[in-house]
């Protein structure tokens, strides 16, 4: 696929985003893809849009919405200042899951971070994404650190 456009989310996106959220089996257990968006939704969309720091995209095929992702640019002390970019809530409509859109959409986001100057890309994927895990490795991507979550 050569017509894949990637771009910043609008607000008129949201809902799509949220969908893509929630078509999978974890997603199903922890989103809400009820119309109109519930206000949270809204309130960190709106905190990613005002953060020169996040960037929600997402890949449109013929102006339709086919993918999303999360990407932010962290900067640290460690690793000599080093900047790091983190790519986060990666999905893929059912309809174009193994066409190679998940792949050019991953080399996109790691092209910004180059351009913004990161030393490095990491992301975090559920245990229970196997499949995630394995094309995660296609990429080039290494499972060297453990991660931990305290739900609040």
């Amino acid at each position: 696929m050569t017509n894949i456009v990637f771009r910043r989310a609008q607000v008129a996106d949201l809902p799509v985003i949220i969908a893509l959220l929630a078509d999978d089996v974890l997603g199903q257990q922890r989103e809400d893809a009820s119309s109109p968006p519930h206000p949270r939704y809204v309130e960190a969309f709106q905190a990613i849009l005002a953060d020169p720091n996040q960037l929600q995209v997402v890949a449109t095929l013929n102006d339709e919405v086919i993918g999303a992702l999360q990407l932010t640019f962290i900067p640290g002390l460690a690793r000599k200042g080093a900047w790091r970019g983190q790519i986060e809530a990666v999905r893929i409509s059912a309809a174009h899951r193994g066409s190679g859109v998940g792949q050019q959409m991953f080399e996109w986001a790691i092209d910004q971070c180059r351009a913004k100057g990161c030393d490095l890309v990491q992301l975090t994927t559920d245990k229970e994404r196997p499949d995630a895990h394995r094309f995660y490795e296609k990429l080039g991507f290494v499972g060297s650190h453990i991660g931990y979550k305290l739900k609040l």
